[in-house]
């Protein structure tokens, strides 16, 4: 199981100035209504991500099982929460888990990174993955249109079997498209918002094609789950790091800093900043009152960003709460050469692991870090495999959630991306949205653009 270590979030003779434990306990009675509220909401069929550890994946072991076995790259089309989640999961295990086949994801609409891709795979041996729910996003359309321009071209007779598309169930664009088209479909979820869908038809497909074992990642989800189902705060590490994230919000520390200790859980920290950016980002709460709350979330790497980020740390605005990420077993590791065996500057290194030199900075960074009287915790992977990283992801998705209702804001919608969406159907001429583009036409003329 993953260990949560929070004790240098709480005050004590360490860390005099973190929160008191008492602080914490005035809030039991709220944590209840809020535990309360989730479970209605789940009960009500409103949080479909509690339940997608119970879902089968048979289809998608079937799917992989028929599979052309010539196919050994997947190229995933999506953007937000139909892309971050099948990158962390790839990037965590690709040599970890030693994965057979690769993955790549084209989340931007930049030209040269979709050229980058392009030169590096072969297409005789890719398939394409769709992700879009509304099919109507338009950096995952614009991606779509031009990589199955390319395939319909150059493979004219079956270019239908290397498209994949996971889009709504029953409606959309894309549906339509499966249909006419005869693509492969796989379904997002009615119940699950894109940022909470990484253990879906979303995350697990790309997973299982580049052999992550889906079943223990489903596993790891629902232990976690049954870990947070308890409504006790101290037995409960979703509800318990939520609290306390809230509490010192209400303190000032308006950023949070995740920050790994291994390049393979560095994805990881992307996906957790979406998932808490823009579920608790809100201008109104749930009444529809302006409240302007969210917590920034900022991803650091030990050891390369204690060279660059943890000066500020230390020493900068006490505004931040720290999450550490720790591996204790690595799956490969070097001992060090002791090469220079006089040289006192080199040779304490000598006969000692590379990964015991990685734990070591970490601790030493939350030394420094506790000694700077700023609130730290560490979450400790027993090892980076498909089981842990399900508990990871299930424990993230339940503390947004239940830190939702504690700063009384919807987590699971983000109006914020929806105004950028429709300025961007405006400034691309799509229909519908002339009087949005007369509004930003007056924009541009008032800073002298046109």
């Amino acid at each position: 199981m993953l260990k949560y270590e929070y004790h240098n979030l709480l005050a004590s003779k360490h860390i005099r100035s973190n929160l008191p434990k008492e602080k914490v306990l005035e809030w039991i009675d709220q944590v209840k209504n809020a535990h309360r509220e989730i479970m209605a909401e789940h009960n009500a069929n409103l949080l479909g991500f509690y339940d997608l550890p119970d879902c089968s994946t048979k289809h998608i072991d079937d799917f992989i099982a028929n599979l052309n076995p010539v196919f050994d790259t997947m190229l995933v089309l999506g953007i937000g929460g139909s892309a971050l989640g099948n990158k962390a999961l790839y990037s965590a295990l690709k040599t970890e888990a030693e994965l057979p086949r690769k993955l790549f994801v084209y989340d931007n609409v930049d030209p040269v990174f979709l050229y980058e891709i392009l030169s590096q795979i072969n297409l005789e041996k890719t398939l394409v993955n769709v992700i879009t729910k509304s099919g109507t996003t338009a950096e995952t359309m614009a991606g779509y249109m031009i990589v199955a321009d390319i395939f319909k071209r150059k493979f004219p007779k079956d270019y239908q079997k290397r498209i994949i598309i996971t889009t709504d169930k029953e409606k959309g664009f894309l549906r339509q498209v499966i249909n006419q088209e005869g693509y492969t479909g796989f379904t997002v979820p009615d119940n699950v918002g894109g940022r909470f869908s990484v253990l879906s038809d979303v995350g697990l497909l790309s997973s299982a094609f580049t052999g992550i074992d889906i079943k223990a990642l489903l596993k790891g989800a629902k232990d976690m789950r049954e870990i947070c189902w308890n409504p006790n705060i101290w037995e409960n590490p979703a509800y318990l790091n939520g609290l306390i994230h809230f509490l010192y919000y209400r303190q000032g520390k308006n950023i949070s800093v995740m920050m790994p200790y291994s390049n393979s859980l560095y994805d990881l920290a992307d996906w957790y900043r979406q998932l808490w950016a823009e579920s608790l980002g809100k201008r109104k709460d749930i009444k529809g009152r302006e409240i302007y709350v969210g917590q920034t979330p900022v991803k650091a790497l030990g050891t390369t960003d204690q060279h660059s980020q943890v000066q500020l740390y230390t020493e900068g605005p006490n505004d931040k709460v720290f999450t550490f990420l720790t591996v204790e077993y690595f799956k490969h590791d070097y001992t060090i050469p002791n090469l220079h065996p006089d040289r006192e500057e080199v040779n304490y290194l000598g006969g000692k692991k590379l990964s015991e030199l990685l734990n070591a900075e970490r601790f030493a960074t939350e030394i420094a870090l506790s000694q700077a009287m700023r609130p730290n915790a560490n979450i400790v992977f027993p090892q980076i495999d498909a089981y842990h990283l399900g508990q990871f992801i299930m424990l993230y998705e339940i503390q947004t959630v239940f830190t939702g209702k504690l700063l009384c804001i919807n987590p699971l919608d983000q109006p914020g991306v929806e105004a950028g969406k429709i300025a961007t159907y405006a400034l691309m001429n799509k229909k519908g949205y002339d009087q949005e583009r007369t509004e930003i036409e007056q924009y541009k003329k008032d800073r002298g653009l046109t």
